[in-house]
């Protein structure tokens, strides 16, 4: 039906099984994305709030979502927007409260493969890495402009890069000549730095991860937005979130611990949820995914 794949969701009959979709309910897709998820709750029958940050999901969303359920039908809506402001912009669409919330963490497989979005390894256009293209800053400013103690600090602590310093060394040294303009020059930059590293992943794949992250405020989002999804949820209502690395997965665990114990939510997945090999043989990205859920229970 579509000519590229904005995103393949993983764990997709786990998380709309926990999710408990009910006819005539409302859902929440906070990361519409490619509406994998979204197009499921329609398809049990739910009624659908999604946002997304990225103006070219939406679009592609839209798309999908039509066939799914006619716009006349009135079963769906999409809004542009970041999670962090979750409460405000299911108030201002009418929508309260609801029955399920589903987080699906990260970047898409589209955003992280088309080299004009400058999160890809191999990007020969623009060292971008704005999920929202009306973000000020780009990954291009914190490279080029950051100081080396700064760029050090990010790499520690969004992309656990035991090798930060002497990854960041290279970089400023590097600068110095001419600005660091693609992904690919960064990505031979950083392979320099660790000279014999070789292996299933590539030796910029933390480092990249790491200015995604800080580019998008990635972490602070979603502490900011966990709080305003329970507060949207009727009682009995789900939270589902998954998640693609220890930071993100850190942070849900933890509040959905801390809500635990305060007796709001009741946690439905003692462990994290992980994809089988057959979803990760035919979804790659799969392999890193974590689902958690909880139940509100006042």
């Amino acid at each position: 039906m579509f000519k590229i794949k904005f995103h393949e969701p993983v764990l997709k009959i786990e998380a709309l099984e926990l999710l408990k979709v009910k006819k005539g309910k409302k859902y929440l897709d906070a990361t519409v994305g490619g509406a994998g998820h979204a197009e499921e709750v329609l398809k049990k029958g739910g009624t659908l709030l999604g946002l997304d940050c990225d103006p070219q999901a939406l679009a592609f969303s839209r798309k999908r979502l039509v066939s799914a359920c006619p716009p006349s039908a009135c079963c769906w809506k999409l809004v542009k927007g970041n999670f962090a402001r979750l409460k405000k912009i299911a108030r201002d669409a009418g929508f309260l409260p609801v029955s399920g919330i589903i987080f699906d963490l990260g970047a898409s497989w589209f955003q992280l493969k088309e080299p004009g979005r400058g999160f890809s390894l191999r990007s020969r256009i623009s060292l971008d890495m704005r999920l929202d293209p009306e973000i000020p800053v780009s990954a291009f400013d914190l490279v080029n402009h950051l100081s080396q103690k700064e760029l050090i600090l990010i790499l520690r602590r969004f992309g656990e890069e035991r090798r930060a310093s002497r990854i960041v060394r290279e970089i400023v040294s590097s600068r110095r000549n001419k600005p660091i303009r693609t992904g690919e020059e960064l990505a031979e930059i950083i392979a320099s730095a660790l000279p014999g590293r070789k292996g299933r992943i590539h030796p910029a794949t933390r480092s990249f991860q790491a200015l995604r992250i800080a580019v998008n405020n990635e972490l602070e989002n979603l502490s900011q937005a966990l709080p305003q999804a329970v507060e949207l949820l009727e009682t009995e209502g789900r939270l589902v979130v998954i998640s693609f690395h220890s930071l993100e997965d850190r942070i849900v665990k933890n509040f959905l611990r801390n809500r635990q114990a305060g007796g709001e939510l009741k946690i439905l997945t003692p462990k994290p949820i992980c994809a089988s090999p057959v979803e990760v043989k035919n979804n790659p990205g799969s392999r890193s995914a974590k689902l958690r859920a909880a139940e509100k229970t006042k």
